[in-house]
């Protein structure tokens, strides 16, 4: 398990669906998992295990967001719309999906910039290695960086979405 480091990402403003902002603080004392996603990637069938973790324990506080980005080989070519779509109806997908964003480079969203400070297990920050990376968010503000071929079932991840439940 990663140890859980604070950022200030809470009130840093994320791009919506329908071209309006977010930030995490709207989603209060939840735990938020929070994953760059590409529909013709390798590893865009953990679509399935994010949204079982979605139905496991989003009603005990917890959601996933995703964050289309075409960074990546081009895997996420598709309108907003198009991707929300194929996310519903192939791998019926019930959580939040936002505005396609950049994760690296200098127009990288805000939100990015934050989350890249924040080490992975082996100790490194930087760059965002591939579509899927993860980051689980605690109430505290505690951060929390998994790799790409994580599974979103790993007992890590799993350990720290349900050690940071609400109530």
């Amino acid at each position: 398990m990663t140890d859980e480091q604070p950022v200030d990402i809470r009130d840093i403003p994320f791009p919506t669906t329908d071209g309006g902002t977010s930030t995490l603080s709207e989603y209060g004392d939840q735990v938020v998992l929070v994953v760059n996603v590409a529909s013709r990637c390798g590893n865009t069938p953990q679509y399935a295990q994010l949204e079982e973790l979605q139905r496991a324990y989003g009603d005990r506080g917890f959601t996933v967001l995703g964050f289309p980005c075409n960074q990546f080989m081009g895997q996420e070519p598709g309108t907003i719309d198009q991707i929300v779509e194929y996310c519903a109806t192939t791998w019926g997908v019930t959580f939040p999906i936002l505005d396609k964003v950049k994760v690296n480079g200098p127009r990288a969203t805000p939100l990015y910039q934050a989350l890249k400070k924040v080490d992975t297990p082996e100790g490194l920050h930087g760059r965002i290695t591939w579509n899927f990376e993860k980051f689980v968010l605690t109430p505290t503000g505690g951060v929390h960086r998994f790799a790409p071929k994580t599974q979103p079932d790993d007992p890590a991840i799993v350990a720290v979405i349900e050690e940071n439940l609400p109530g």
